[in-house]
C-alpha cells in the first residue's frame, strides 16, 4: 500500500467515526479535514464531491461490518453456530466497535424518504447485510439446525428488527437490559426457526 493509500485508509476510518458520531450529514469535507489533520484542497484528492466522500465512507462501514461480523462467523461450522456469532457479533459491532453506532443504520434513519446515491449505497449495504442473514439461515436449514419449511426472507427480517431495536434500546434509551433482550429475542427466534 502506497503513502496515497495510507493516506486514504486513514481518512476514511476518521470518516467512518465522525458519521457513527455525529451522523453521515454531519461529515463535510471541512469537518473530515480537520479530524485528519489534513487541508480541504488536500481531501479533495480523494473524494469528489461531498456525497462521493459520504459514499465511500458508507463503503468504509461495509467492509469493517464484514471483517468484524461476517468473516469471524464464517469462520465457524456451517449452520447454527455460524447465525447464532453473526447475531452476537453484530450486537458487538453496534455498541462496542464505533464511538457512536452502525453508521449503516444511521444512515438508514437519515436517507430513508430521500432519494440520491448517499441511500442509494445505504440500500446496497443494508441489502447485503440482510442477504448474509439469509444466506446463512439457509445453510442451517441445509444443515437441518433450522426447519425445512422455514421462510428464511421473514427470519432476516426478525434479525434486522432485533439488530434495529437493540440499537434503539442500547444507544438512544441506554437500557442496562438491552443486550439480555436482544440476545433472548434471538434466542426465541432460533428456537422457531428450529421448529
Amino acid at each position: 500500500m502506497g503513502k496515497g493509500d495510507d493516506t486514504r485508509a486513514r481518512v476514511l476510518a476518521q470518516g467512518l467515526d465522525i458519521a457513527s458520531e455525529w451522523g453521515l450529514e454531519s461529515l463535510t469535507i471541512g469537518a473530515l479535514a480537520d479530524r485528519a489533520g489534513l487541508s480541504k484542497s488536500g481531501l479533495y484528492a480523494h473524494f469528489t464531491s461531498k456525497e462521493d466522500m459520504q459514499c465511500q465512507v458508507l463503503d468504509a462501514a461495509a467492509d469493517a461490518f464484514a471483517a468484524e461480523v461476517m468473516l469471524p462467523a464464517i469462520a465457524l461450522p456451517r449452520g447454527l453456530p455460524r447465525v447464532e456469532e453473526i447475531q452476537e457479533r453484530w450486537m458487538h459491532w453496534v455498541t462496542d466497535l464505533l464511538p457512536g453506532g452502525c453508521p449503516l443504520i444511521a444512515a438508514s434513519l437519515a436517507y430513508d424518504d430521500r432519494e440520491g446515491p448517499v441511500r442509494d449505497r445505504a440500500v446496497h449495504h443494508i441489502e447485503r447485510m440482510v442477504g448474509a442473514v439469509e444466506r446463512a439461515a439457509t445453510i442451517a436449514v441445509d444443515e437441518r439446525h433450522f426447519a425445512r419449511d422455514l421462510d428464511t426472507a421473514a427470519y432476516a427480517f426478525e434479525v434486522w428488527a432485533i439488530v434495529m431495536a437493540y440499537h434503539q434500546y442500547s444507544r438512544l434509551l441506554r437500557r442496562p437490559d438491552a443486550a439480555d433482550l436482544a440476545r433472548r429475542s434471538f434466542a426465541s427466534l432460533n428456537a422457531r426457526a428450529a421448529g
